[in-house]
């Protein structure tokens, strides 16, 4: 089962970014519609946490504020790299359903952690035919975070998250590469990380 950074710091990434302004939030003047979608995605976020719904009906809001904001599919083949060409349809399928299951089962573990969070939100700037959108978490007793969010807006004028920054480093990157390290030890089996994968999803829920 993958264990390295648990995994999935790509998830664990989206997490800690995306939950803040439980309490409280300061939202820079932004000129982009890329600002409004981070705002709007994380206002939508907090409703969820503080909806008092039970949990399986918490994990079905997630799952879709997570498909309408995090193009989960292009961020999942971009960590399986070059393996995604070798693999069989049916390995796609299973590996982009254990991606996205993982993904929302993470995220709703971890939802009790962030009240008191506050989020400020900066412009955006244009970079490699995405937008990254500024961002500074602020926790009680704790250091500063600056977070940027990657988003790209399709020809249909829909925006999706496809990578955040930290600190200047890919968390998408990085999850690819510890992708590779896990593949590596595992004889180049794609079935092996899927099924560690779904393991995740069974110890995490």
């Amino acid at each position: 089962m993958p264990t390295r950074r648990n995994a999935m710091t790509m998830i664990g990434a989206i997490t800690m970014a995306a939950l803040p302004r439980l309490v409280s939030s300061a939202w820079a003047q932004g000129d982009g519609s890329v600002v409004s979608f981070v705002k709007n995605m994380t206002a939508k976020l907090v409703t969820v946490v503080n909806s008092g719904s039970s949990v399986q009906e918490v994990r079905n809001q997630l799952e879709q504020i997570v498909d309408s904001s995090i193009d989960v599919d292009a961020i999942a083949r971009f960590c399986l790299g070059r393996f995604w060409s070798a693999t069989t349809a049916d390995q796609q399928r299973e590996y982009l359903i254990a991606f996205r299951h993982l993904l929302v089962t993470k995220i709703a573990s971890h939802l009790g952690e962030y009240q008191g969070v506050r989020l400020t939100v900066g412009l955006a700037r244009p970079s490699a035919g995405t937008e990254i959108v500024a961002s500074t978490v602020e926790r009680a007793g704790a250091p500063s975070t600056e977070i940027d969010w990657v988003v790209s807006t399709g020809a249909d004028g829909n925006s999706r998250i496809v990578d955040l920054l930290s600190a200047g480093i890919s968390l998408r990157q990085t999850q690819a590469s510890d992708f590779r390290s896990y593949l590596a030890q595992h004889n180049d089996s794609v079935q092996k990380l899927i099924d560690g994968l779904r393991q995740l999803v069974a110890v995490s829920r």
